[in-house]
């Protein structure tokens, strides 16, 4: 007898309670059943259950023997299910959440050739700028910028990407190029008040050295489109995600500052619960999703 059989026909005893149960359900007899028992527990070395002629009662080791056989049957099958769905195609209703202007601008169309792909998916794409929990709102796969805190979580790199510090030459020219961070605190700047960041606080990186700026401003919002137009009316400096500024900076309505000083990653993750990690219509979206947004990078016009 292999050692998983040994581990099923063990977990299949207690799961019926007795014996002569276990032998109706693996259409045995009684004895051997009782015989199949003792060789087991001959091999461990240990009494597993403490029998009588109607019950059955876990030994402390019959404990131990039986959780670990639970855990190691689960794995194996969700081995196998892993495998399985790898060469099964995607159906069913797939939910999708993703924040309101990247949504519109390119998970939008990921998902439309995503739906000429696949035939027998469903896709129902939400669009909020509203942190969501995921177990709450019924909501298969979020994308989501930067790494998430919450450990029930499992969050994919989709695509790179990184915030900038922009503004438009006519501001530049009227109150001149920061050189430094700290310069910052004597510029307009454009702030967005979102989720729980701090607001007005923006950190940079060079070398091993990490500054934090509290910057200021006459216009602050929650809206990135909103600060965005702000920033191209040549209020002030904005810090915004590389994929909402690319276009700007290529046509020189905007002109990048602090080049040379890393800020806080904005790289793209497409997240979900570790109980979906082996759904079809997750991994296969997900999949998808890379590959949508590697040939945009390989077009060297990663965003528009």
């Amino acid at each position: 007898m292999s050692p998983i059989s040994e581990l099923a026909f063990f977990t299949l005893l207690m799961r019926v309670g007795s014996l002569a149960a276990a032998a109706r359900e693996m259409n045995l007899t009684p004895p051997a059943v009782s015989k199949r028992l003792n060789l087991l527990e001959s091999r461990l070395g240990v009494r597993l259950l403490n029998r009588t002629t109607r019950s059955i009662s876990l030994t402390a080791e019959g404990e131990l023997y039986l959780m670990s056989a639970q855990r190691i049957l689960d794995e194996i099958n969700e081995m196998e299910r892993q495998v399985s769905s790898s060469r099964a195609e995607p159906k069913g209703l797939l939910r999708v959440n993703a924040p309101l202007g990247f949504g519109r601008t390119h998970v939008g169309p990921a998902i439309s050739s995503f739906a000429k792909r696949y035939r027998d998916i469903e896709v129902q794409l939400h669009l909020t700028d509203r942190p969501i929990n995921l177990p709450d709102d019924a909501i298969d796969v979020a994308i989501r910028f930067g790494e998430l805190p919450d450990s029930r979580l499992i969050a994919r790199k989709i695509a790179t990407n990184r915030r900038r510090l922009c503004a438009t030459p006519a501001y530049l020219e009227a109150f001149g190029y920061p050189e430094k961070p700290k310069d910052l605190a004597q510029h307009s700047c454009i702030v967005l008040r979102q989720n729980d960041a701090a607001f007005g606080s923006w950190r940079f990186n060079r070398g091993k050295l990490t500054e934090t700026v509290k910057v200021g401003g006459s216009l602050s919002t929650n809206d990135g489109e909103v600060a965005l137009k702000w920033a191209l009316d040549s209020h002030g400096i904005l810090m915004r995600a590389e994929w909402n500024l690319a276009g700007h900076l290529r046509s020189g309505r905007l002109v990048e500052v602090l080049s040379d000083y890393e800020t806080p990653s904005a790289d793209i993750y497409a997240v979900y619960l570790e109980r979906l990690n082996l759904s079809a219509k997750v991994s296969f979206f997900i999949e998808h999703l890379r590959e949508f947004f590697q040939s945009k990078s390989d077009s060297s016009e990663a965003w528009p």
